[in-house]
């Protein structure tokens, strides 16, 4: 026996595709049976290792997660399975057991109903890229190992949100207790754990859409795009709250509004959380290294370095980013997307419930009101994430021809040209990026100035090189 998966669903992160067309219960028994594989390989073909597997709230997922412990028993792993909730609920469950060595998340995250997909920590680190690629070419060859596993069922609700509640240890509950706070669970899976959760907060907390939802009725689960933060916002004005919180799909990704209804980007959360830890952590963390990937604002890596830290950019994709934490011993990190990593007093994985307890946490240690800090930050002028189709086979070329011309050759107005992931170019007009996405057949370009007129001149650059690619900036795609 033998299994070739859909071209389009191994990729660079994780694994993805349509419900029916490029997935289905066979490729999850696939998965569970390479995995299982690779995982007995590297631990010795005698032992049996325990698999936590958990699922979202799609209505595919369960489906998904009968063929997956189906695929993890017969390679002879174990399986411990936590049932449905937050993508951050199952790292939880791996990350805190010594007796669990590897964990699998049926999501789709963020994208529309029809998707679904699956996430991997294999014995405490992400799997990803060339390890996925592996599971295609297990599957092909046939190459699985075989057994008898058994399966077991735990709760594990409880005693994850005890343990986010340490976010808050050591802070007078009286600088607590007049927050008030809205959160949008968007009807995905992170809704449970949030009503657990917000009854033991303290302080006044307003919820929206915490069933969990396949379909996603009230608005698509992405916090990272505005409009999907329009309930949240007026509920925040409605009850005059502090801020708002919204989650994704699967509850890894985080997104913010402050009191007046100004959303606070991926970029400037993470400003609130490097200054809460380089402030209030004490001689522990000062001078660390915080990591952000290289779509970040020029303006978090200043607070950084004023705060004592030493910036570090990185590429983008929760994977890279997690990997270069270990490899830096970084106690904080985080992306655009939402992806937020504490590793100080956490696992180092992300968990937007756990960034909105830290988010109390700062503004409580730091004396000020979220929207005071946001207030405080400078408002630059920058694009939204553009992201235009190229094909497949020029999209990496195209960004090496780029930055090749860029080195060799790069004019009187480039100040720096940084190729950790794609091209991000200083000018004295501000910065722009350009970067070809690891998942889909697109490029994605930004830009940030002081300045109208410099921000203009900016595109105009990334227009420029695109021209002398041979290509150009279409219409922007979603993700």
């Amino acid at each position: 026996m033998n299994h070739r998966f859909d071209p389009t669903v191994l990729r660079e992160y994780d694994i993805r595709g349509i419900i029916g067309e490029t997935l289905g219960p066979d490729d999850a028994r696939a998965i569970g049976r390479g995995f299982g594989t690779l995982l007995r390989r590297d631990m010795g073909e005698d032992e049996a290792p325990m698999v936590a597997v958990g699922y979202d709230g799609r209505v595919s997922s369960p489906m998904l997660e009968h063929a997956l412990v189906e695929g993890l028993t017969a390679s002879g792993c174990n399986v411990l399975r936590i049932g449905m909730g937050a993508t951050p609920m199952l790292y939880y469950a791996e990350a805190s057991r010594e007796e669990v060595h590897g964990g699998i998340q049926i999501t789709g995250s963020h994208n529309p109903p029809n998707y679904n997909g699956f996430k991997m920590v294999f014995r405490g680190r992400p799997f990803f890229g060339a390890d996925i690629q592996r599971l295609g070419e297990i599957g092909a060859a046939g190459d699985w190992l075989d057994g008898a596993g058994e399966v077991a069922s735990f709760d594990i609700m409880g005693e994850y949100v005890e343990r986010m509640l340490e976010g808050l240890a050591g802070i007078d509950s009286d600088a607590l207790a007049g927050l008030k706070v809205g959160w949008d669970a968007g009807n995905g899976a992170a809704g449970p754990a949030l009503e657990a959760l917000a009854s033991r907060l303290p302080g006044e907390h307003h919820l929206l859409f915490t069933e969990v939802d396949g379909h996603f009725p009230n608005h698509h689960p992405d916090p990272t795009v505005e409009e999907n933060l329009a309930d949240l916002r007026a509920l925040v004005a409605e009850k005059r709250l502090d801020f708002g919180v919204a989650f994704d799909g699967d509850g890894d990704r985080i997104g913010a509004i402050d009191g007046e209804g100004r959303v606070i980007w991926g970029d400037q959360l993470l400003m609130i959380y490097a200054e809460d830890l380089l402030s209030s952590g004490g001689s522990d963390y000062a001078g660390s290294t915080i990591i952000a990937d290289v779509k970040a604002s020029r303006a978090l890596f200043d607070h950084v370095a004023k705060h004592g830290g030493k910036p570090l950019m990185w590429k983008t994709g929760h994977s890279l980013i997690k990997s270069k934490m270990k490899q830096t011993s970084s106690p904080l990190a985080g992306e655009m997307s939402g992806h937020v990593f504490f590793a100080d007093e956490y696992y180092g994985f992300d968990d937007a419930l756990y960034a909105g307890v830290r988010l109390l946490a700062a503004s409580a240690r730091l004396g000020k009101s979220v929207t005071q800090l946001r207030s405080e930050m400078p408002e630059m002028l920058n694009t939204p994430e553009m992201r235009f189709q190229v094909d497949e086979v020029r999209k990496f070329p195209a960004i090496a021809e780029v930055s090749e011309r860029l080195t060799s050759n790069p004019g009187p107005e480039v100040e720096d040209v940084n190729a950790t992931d794609g091209v991000r170019v200083t000018t004295r007009d501000g910065w722009w990026l350009l970067r070809a996405s690891n998942t889909q057949d697109v490029l994605v370009a930004r830009a940030e100035s002081d300045t109208t007129e410099g921000l203009a001149r900016l595109i105009a650059q990334i227009d420029r090189q695109l021209e002398l690619s041979g290509l150009q900036r279409g219409e922007s795609v979603g993700h």
